[in-house]
């Protein structure tokens, strides 16, 4: 097994280099969405273009802090609220923006009806989540979007990235799939870690082994939810009290869906 991302581990102490963690979990996530990037930056074109340069941003299931990172590099002035239960890759994000006062990280499970409780005060701006949500089922999804909307402000917005799936294409869906796999192989076969082999690698990890262990114990091996298609989460958006809802961007497999409160 490859060497962890840790430096300087001594006697009493260990340095963790979270920027070659924060590197390790792009290069895995762009492992199924060579396209991330890309999205990402559509993503944030539309923060600027609907709520400008310096907005307070929900970042929702925010994972190690992908969006943040970029939210912040992008727009110095942003601030934003990073939200999510996963024990490992929030040690991962607090270590990335420790010191940084334009960033509060919150521990929160988003089926608790009472997340929202757990928030600073006051309307968002945007809420942003990518390659998030399909770990959830539809009737939580449902529960969540409601929530969400009464979280931003009227003018602002929810912009959701992640795998949509369209049922009424069976072909093509399984086109897609058939090349994104083979992509994958040949990705691994250059070295790159899928999901199994990144989680392997953090449980080995001095500083993360017991935050993967315990994420592990409240997910398993990845949760049971559903991806229902772009019209399906407009929909629901509209019905939850946006005024607008489609989709922004798109790939074979992925879309960015934007809904303006």
């Amino acid at each position: 097994m490859t060497e962890g991302p840790v430096a300087d581990i001594g006697s009493t102490a260990t340095t963790t280099d979270w920027a070659a963690w924060q590197e390790s979990w792009d290069r895995q996530q762009e492992w199924y969405m060579p396209d991330r990037e890309e999205r990402f930056r559509i993503m944030l074109d539309m923060v600027e273009a609907c709520v400008g340069t310096e907005p307070r941003v929900l970042d929702l299931a925010c994972g190690t802090g992908s969006i943040t990172a970029r939210l912040l590099a992008r727009f110095p002035g942003a601030t934003s609220t990073g939200v999510d239960l996963d024990p490992a890759l929030l040690t991962i994000a607090r270590g990335t923006f420790a010191g940084d006062d334009r960033v509060t990280l919150v521990e929160a499970d988003l089926k608790d009806p009472d997340w929202p409780a757990r928030l600073p005060h006051g309307a968002y701006d945007a809420v942003l989540t990518a390659t998030a949500l399909h770990w959830l089922r539809i009737g939580p999804l449902e529960t969540l979007y409601g929530q969400i909307a009464e979280l931003v402000r009227h003018g602002g917005v929810f912009m959701n990235a992640d795998h949509m799936v369209d049922d009424t294409t069976p072909r093509i869906n399984a086109a897609e799939s058939t090349l994104r796999h083979a992509r994958g192989g040949r990705a691994q076969r250059a070295g790159a870690l899928d999901w199994a082999e990144w989680w392997q690698l953090a449980a080995e990890d001095p500083v993360l082994a017991g935050p993967t262990a315990r994420r592990f114990e409240i997910y398993g091996a990845h949760a049971d939810g559903e991806m229902p298609s772009a019209a399906w989460h407009a929909r629901v958006l509209r019905e939850k009290g946006f005024g607008e809802a489609r989709p922004v961007w798109c790939s074979p497999s992925d879309t960015l869906l934007l809904a303006l409160k």
